[in-house]
């Protein structure tokens, strides 16, 4: 069982290890969902995502009324989408920030690491579902075919490779 858990870790972490932004969806206080952009920064992945943001910003409001969020990636030449749910908050390690610290983030933050308006983001990762490996042509004319002839639909399966990976 611990055999595949790491191995599913792995896939995981090859879908996304080369993305430099990913699309983070938190819970507002009324049950709405909001949306930003923000930078990836691990150099590793071992079942926690971590992302750098502003301590006062409303994401971190936000998380710490309801800690469930969604972090979708998308590389669309490649047909690889990745939507990855988890448990977010906000953690104060210093050791850390610096360890995750690229010169490139100080144009959010010029004072540096030791800014005292950064606040490092984890989230425990919980699932990960994910689509690759798009039907070929023929593969697409043919579902195209069969659902033009008998009104049936193409099954997910027949279009691309879909699987959910727990991690919990």
């Amino acid at each position: 069982m611990h055999e595949s858990k790491q191995a599913d870790r792995n896939k995981l972490w090859d879908l996304i290890r080369k993305e430099h932004t990913a699309l983070l969806v938190t819970v507002e206080a009324d049950g709405s969902l909001d949306a930003r952009p923000m930078g990836c920064l691990q150099p590793a992945f071992d079942g926690t995502l971590w992302f750098l943001t502003f301590r006062h910003s409303e994401k971190l409001r936000e998380i710490a009324h309801d800690s469930q969020v969604l972090i979708s990636y998308a590389r669309p030449s490649d047909y690889h989408y990745v939507a990855v749910t988890g448990r977010a908050r906000m953690i104060e390690d210093a050791a850390k920030l610096k360890e995750l610290w690229s010169e490139a983030f100080r144009v959010w933050f010029p004072s540096g690491p030791d800014d005292p308006e950064i606040a490092l983001l984890q989230v425990a990762v919980i699932r990960a579902r994910y689509w690759t490996r798009p039907a070929s042509i023929l593969a697409y004319a043919w579902a195209y075919i069969r659902a033009r002839a008998t009104g049936q639909g193409a099954r997910a399966s027949e279009i691309a490779e879909t699987h959910t990976i727990e991690l919990e």
